[in-house]
């Protein structure tokens, strides 16, 4: 329940800033993807403003989350032979205490 309210109080003045936001930036604006030819139409996007500060805004996310990923290779890495050491030696403490209780077993009892 608190978490609903939570998430009310924080997603809704987001989603009506997001919606004012997107109201006020509708002209369109034009992308030139070709540096040495701004005015070529081969390589520019024509949308509203909000369309494209959007697409930077996902495309920024999405490229973090890639050098985010790439950076900790070497920790899941770890994690991955700490892993497979912990289950060898599970195995290794189960072989002798086998054998410990099939020594016991043979042991004459007093």
């Amino acid at each position: 329940m608190a978490k609903k309210i939570v998430n009310l109080l924080i997603l809704l003045p987001l989603g009506v800033i997001l919606i004012v936001f997107c109201v006020a930036n509708r002209q369109a604006a034009t992308l030139a993807l070709n540096p040495f030819r701004p005015e070529d139409q081969v390589l520019s996007l024509h949308a509203p403003l909000f369309v494209l500060l959007f697409a930077a805004l996902i495309l920024g996310m999405v490229v973090g989350a890639l050098v985010t990923w790439v950076n900790q290779g070497k920790h899941r890495k770890r994690a991955r032979n700490q892993s497979r050491e912990a289950v060898h030696w599970q195995a290794e403490a189960d072989k002798h205490r086998n054998r410990a209780e099939q020594i016991a077993g043979q042991l004459p009892s007093k």
